[in-house]
């Protein structure tokens, strides 16, 4: 499989998904925001713009060589693709950004569009074969992935809450029934949340559950049930 054909072009590209699934996996359990389906996007789209000039090169040296040879071969494509991949970068940081309550949202959208301008190139370049593929398995992460991923992140250990409260002394009723419940607490972020023209304390909880007591809706339903809790809900990024 190390000839440059169409199998072994399928191959480095379920290689690269799964490379980055692996290295995703280990990020999402740690619930960080770059999550499996940003990685996984992120390698597709890089092993796209390696493949894109070893199709060139196979081209160009094969069924366009005579072509080639009658009319030159003065300019480097491959060096625009270089500058497409860069530029795309600068639209991919704009769409990232960093929410309310410590949440960043774009990560996905952006590595998205990394893939696609990766895909883009193949369609320009006449690479038809890898852009089906490419285009089915960013569908597959962005579509079926993305609900697979959150039921797993409702499974783990390590979860965030944000929580509104009365006032800013029931900290320690919210953090002694975590405790209770053997949930280690990591970060509390206090931040103030407006409600119907008022402004209510509220706070950003970073904890990982016990392995006895690891139910994510029972932690948010023992809170829920404090007289000084006015919301709580899981952030899931």
């Amino acid at each position: 499989m190390e000839d440059f054909t169409f199998a072994s072009a399928v191959l480095r590209l379920l290689l690269a998904m799964a490379a980055g699934a692996a290295v995703g996996y280990g990020r999402s359990k740690k619930e960080r925001a770059a999550g499996m389906r940003t990685y996984m996007l992120i390698s597709i789209g890089a092993a796209m713009s390696v493949l894109l000039p070893v199709y060139q090169y196979h081209m160009l040296m094969g069924p366009w060589a005579e072509t080639v040879s009658e009319v030159g071969f003065k300019y480097d494509t491959g060096r625009l693709m270089s500058q497409s991949i860069t530029g795309i970068g600068f639209l991919g940081a704009g769409i990232i950004i960093k929410g309310m309550h410590q949440q960043v949202k774009g990560l996905t959208t952006a590595t998205g569009l990394f893939a696609t301008v990766c895909m883009g190139i193949a369609a320009g370049a006449g690479f038809y074969e890898m852009v089906l593929i490419a285009s089915a398995l960013v569908v597959l992460v962005l579509n079926v992935m993305s609900p697979l991923e959150s039921a797993y992140k409702r499974r783990l250990r390590n979860i965030t809450l944000h929580v509104e409260f009365d006032s800013v002394e029931d900290i320690g009723a919210i953090t002694d029934m975590m405790q209770q419940q053997h949930a280690q607490i990591f970060d509390i972020d206090i931040e103030r949340t407006e409600r119907k023209d008022e402004l209510y304390p509220c706070a950003t909880f970073i904890i990982r559950l016990s392995r006895e007591n690891h139910s994510h809706s029972g932690m948010l339903s023992s809170l829920a049930e404090l007289s000084c809790v006015r919301s709580v809900r899981e952030l899931i990024a």
